[in-house]
């Protein structure tokens, strides 16, 4: 027969076994990472699978304030902030939306057909993103918007597992060809020193890095440059290049910006780095995201003297296992 202490005893039944499963997992997720941190890492795991004791709370608040356990604002608060986290930690990080941004990017001459990019960022494949369904529900959105080409403004990783050849077979799926350039956290800004695994795994699964390279298109060209805080963003040859064509410039961080010279036609950098904040609240995300970018940048377009740069708010979480406010985003630039 249910009764109160018959439920409530059931409550905290379930509530160790989560726990423990939380706990055991977060173990064993960190026995398989790639990280210099052992224990930061089994800290941020266990914030990722012990956020599933977030469900008996839900149900508990509502059942406590039922039967006055709790007071009736006690009931509320709970139930709100555990629902909060919840939709925080197991739906908008999964809700990948497509936004498009039409650009002009000669000015002086438009494109004669105009050329659909795909902008992808900060995939964090590792302690909380960049999973199997996530990366199958990304790569099925880019192919629907059938662009000309992908590309990929770093932050690939956070801390991954040594399987990361395996988790991004998927990307072979993608009908366009991809192109990238690494991000502070594949450069062990911070992060472990996962070049080599992260080179094969980009080689075996047809992704070009184009890092100090040239990508020759019909109608512009396209650049990759190095991390900022890798001390890899150098462009100061720029003005040397051929100048027949109007730039596009693939780089992790935004403020790398400030970098680009003075050039005949004004380019457009395509970056991340910046996760649009990845939690919005008021006051408190403006207030981090200064520490982020120092010159101000946190999603969408920015004009500066000798450049425009884009800033994608990207598809993965670092720090905690949540994005509230601004959901995974791949970005179709349509160049014109």
């Amino acid at each position: 027969m249910w009764t109160t202490d018959s439920i409530t005893f059931y409550f905290y039944i379930s509530f160790i076994i989560l726990l423990v499963w939380g706990i055991a997992q977060a173990w064993i997720s960190q026995s398989r990472t790639e990280t210099i941190h052992p224990f930061k890492s089994f800290v941020h795991l266990l914030a990722f699978y012990l956020s599933y004791l977030l469900f008996p709370l839900l149900f508990y608040s509502v059942y406590a304030g039922w039967l006055n356990i709790f007071s009736i604002q006690q009931s509320i608060f709970v139930f709100l902030l555990s629902g909060l986290l919840i939709y925080a930690r197991f739906i908008e990080p999964h809700m990948v939306q497509v936004r498009t941004l039409q650009y002009k990017l000669s000015p002086e001459q438009a494109f004669k057909t105009p050329v659909r990019v795909a902008l992808i960022a900060d995939l964090h494949i590792g302690l909380f993103s960049g999973h199997e369904r996530q990366l199958k529900s990304i790569v099925k959105k880019i192919n629907q918007q059938n662009p000309d080409c992908v590309v990929v403004a770093g932050d690939w990783t956070y801390e991954p597992e040594n399987t990361l050849v395996e988790e991004l077979a998927i990307l072979k799926e993608i009908k366009a060809p991809v192109y990238s350039v690494n991000g502070n956290h594949d450069e062990q800004y911070p992060g472990p020193p996962i070049q080599a695994l992260l080179h094969r795994a980009l080689e075996q699964n047809n992704v070009m890095d184009i890092e100090g390279k040239i990508v020759e298109f019909d109608a512009f060209r396209l650049l990759g440059v190095g991390d900022l805080w890798a001390g890899k963003t150098d462009m100061r040859y720029m003005p040397d290049l051929p100048q027949d064509k109007p730039w596009l410039i693939l780089s992790h961080n935004p403020d790398t910006v400030d970098m680009v010279p003075n050039l005949p036609t004004r380019p457009l950098m395509l970056s991340g780095h910046t996760h649009g904040g990845q939690v919005e609240l008021p006051w408190v995300t403006n207030y981090l995201m200064k520490k982020v970018s120092i010159l101000g940048h946190k999603r969408g377009l920015y004009q500066h003297e000798n450049a425009d740069v884009f800033v994608s708010v990207g598809t993965g979480m670092v720090g905690v296992p949540f994005r509230f406010r601004v959901p995974p985003t791949i970005d179709i630039i349509e160049l014109r």
